[in-house]
């Protein structure tokens, strides 16, 4: 009897990463986060966002403390070709229109998403 070995599947994920600096309410961070996962799938490759729905689309929510790092995470994620999302806040609730309060990455494989979060805590 043959074994037949499979290739292993590359695993997928989305990352969505929330300004901690801004101090949101829990309701209102967790809104951010939703804004970033729809926003970054819709620009994901179809292929990306077909093997992460197969896996039960994994997401991952992380922190930075600044503006800033949400665009050195946006510089990261356009060198390697990742699709990517900055949630800019309409005003209506907590912090001034236009404020800057996350940025979504992926679906895409974890191997090239890590590349950009790994070094990123939990929320």
């Amino acid at each position: 009897m043959r074994k037949i070995l499979s290739k292993p599947q590359k695993e997928y994920k989305q990352c969505m990463v929330i300004r901690e600096d801004l101090k949101l309410s829990t309701g209102k961070a967790a809104a951010q986060a939703a804004h970033a996962s729809l926003l970054s799938y819709e620009l994901a490759t179809a292929r990306d966002r077909k093997k992460w729905k197969a896996q039960g689309q994994k997401k991952v929510i992380l922190k930075v403390n600044s503006v800033e790092d949400i665009y050195k995470l946006k510089a990261e994620a356009e060198k390697l070709g990742l699709s990517f999302a900055i949630v800019e806040d309409a005003g209506l609730t907590e912090i001034p229109p236009g404020t800057v309060t996350a940025i979504g990455i992926g679906p895409a494989s974890a191997e090239e998403l890590d590349k950009v979060t790994k070094h990123l805590e939990l929320f």
